[in-house]
């Protein structure tokens, strides 16, 4: 049963994830009250499915490896990873699925939380139905932000609707190692997971339709490839899935050259979408439209402004200036850094707006804005070797009007060598050859994710390449990757 009389506060945000605690969180700090909706456990998918546990089974595979890479150290460590004690070390970093810690978070922070499913049901009008079966009416005065993060998007497959597979979840919060393990997508989740089951003593096949990561270089993406290969990986790239066949306690998988893959598990990593279904949003007059991506489903699709700020949604009569998303729903990056990136700026900006301080479109690089979502979205791959990429590749800035150009060389300097016996790996540099200076970088190897963050501040902060010549890397660390590539530039 509904409220009488709707609770308010100045902003109301929908989702406690990442990006929908950095939201309440600015706002809070910038003076406003705000209540944020949750129905499932907060921190989001990041904390408890996704990049911490993930990553949290990556690691102890690639410390053993680095260990056996060393000679000295190789001698007096084993040679596989036991699964009990890693997956206990996954447990400990999701907290086992408590989020009694990030609840505690938002009541120092003095955020509200309503615990329930959350509808828009008009201009600064919000529904809850809530997990202890009542329903509440709440209302924003100032802004209302569409924080849900992602879903997984799954491709139409005979057979595979209904098949008891695992997207990312399943997998990343798995009790047991499976004998027979098939992994659908040869993006960042499917290698990282393939990479991760593998070494824990799955039999791993990968199926992808087009080649392994193909959003990176090739030459990094084949790095990636061989790390695969030499943990047992059977990749079949360019390869389509013809029908799944679930059996009691297995899958068969035909694909597309004849083959038939058998699986006690299959996970389906094929790419996700913003997750905006069942949110009301066609209250306020945005419709939802077929999804091609999705075998047709009906989703809605939103359009923001560099301060999340959804375009289209009705007004209540006194401004349009009501309806924002932040994170993954916004169709940004769907990376957790860009997604709180995203919330900060949303968050200053609605605050911004609630004081009249900002009037029209905000300037490029204020704290308003997502500019960097534009030029420079650091990602890394978390297998074994990395790949640590940010910026644009020649061709997107090549697009874009600019005159770009590249070099790239192995990573072969005294850093790497002492990293790791024969070790592997590959560097880029994306270069405005007009204005000279760096847009964009990719690290291929291990430990190179550590590099990028330097990259990143290289592009945000357009450093010329003379100057750049002066920041001296450290000897001997992988960062003499640097100096190489400036020198072969003509530095």
């Amino acid at each position: 049963m509904a409220e009488e009389h709707p609770r308010e506060f100045d902003v109301i945000v929908i989702g406690a994830g990442a990006a929908g605690e950095n939201v309440a969180d600015r706002v809070v700090r910038g003076g406003l009250t705000a209540a944020i909706v949750e129905a499932e456990l907060v921190g989001g998918e990041c904390s408890y499915w996704a990049c911490i546990p993930s990553k949290a089974l990556l690691r102890p595979g690639t410390a053993l490896h680095v260990a056996q890479s060393v000679p000295g150290a190789a001698d007096s460590v084993t040679k596989v990873l036991d699964p009990a004690p890693v997956l206990a070390y996954r447990d400990y970093f999701t907290s086992r699925w408590q989020d009694d810690g990030g609840v505690q978070w938002l009541n120092d922070a003095g955020i509200e939380l309503v615990r329930g499913v959350a509808r828009i049901t008009g201009p600064r009008e919000v529904q809850v139905d809530g997990v202890d079966g009542n329903s509440y009416a709440i209302k924003a005065r100032h802004a209302v932000v569409i924080s849900t993060g992602s879903t997984p998007v799954i491709p139409d497959i005979p057979g595979l609707r209904g098949a008891p597979y695992w997207t990312t979840r399943g997998a990343t919060s798995a009790r047991q190692v499976p004998e027979r393990f098939v992994v659908l997508g040869g993006g960042v989740a499917g290698v990282e997971l393939a990479q991760a089951f593998a070494r824990l003593g799955s039999q791993v096949s990968l199926v992808a339709r087009g080649r392994l990561l193909s959003a990176f270089p090739e030459e990094a993406a084949e790095l990636v490839a061989a790390g695969l290969r030499a943990d047992g990986v059977t990749l079949h790239t360019g390869t389509a899935v013809l029908s799944v066949r679930t059996n009691e306690q297995s899958f068969s998988l035909t694909l597309d050259d004849g083959k038939v893959l058998d699986a006690d598990k299959l996970l389906v990593a094929t790419g996700r979408r913003p997750a905006l279904d069942n949110l009301g949003l066609e209250n306020v007059g945005l419709a939802a439209v077929e999804d091609e991506d999705d075998g047709g489903t009906a989703a809605v699709r939103i359009s923001t402004d560099s301060t999340g700020l959804v375009e289209g949604a009705a007004s209540d009569g006194t401004s349009g200036l009501w309806l924002y998303a932040a994170g993954d729903a916004a169709g940004t990056p769907l990376l957790t850094h860009q997604g709180k990136y995203s919330a900060r700026a949303t968050g200053d900006a609605i605050v911004a707006r609630a004081e009249g301080k900002l009037h029209r479109a905000p300037k490029p690089w204020t704290h308003v804005t997502t500019t960097a979502n534009e030029h420079a979205v650091p990602s890394v791959v978390f297998t074994d070797p990395e790949v640590a990429t940010v910026g644009l590749t020649v061709e997107q800035a090549q697009e874009r009007g600019i005159r770009a150009g590249s070099v790239e060389l192995p990573i072969n300097v005294s850093g790497s060598q002492l990293y790791a016996e024969n070790y592997q790996g590959w560097a880029q540099l994306v270069v405005d050859e007009d204005r000279r200076v760096v847009l964009g970088a990719t690290f291929a190897g291990p430990g190179v994710a550590e590099l990028l963050h330097g990259a990143t501040i290289a592009i945000v902060g357009e450093v010329p390449l003379e100057r750049l010549w002066h920041a001296v890397p450290s000897f001997p660390t992988l960062s003499e990757v640097w100096l190489r590539l400036l020198e072969k530039y003509g530095l």
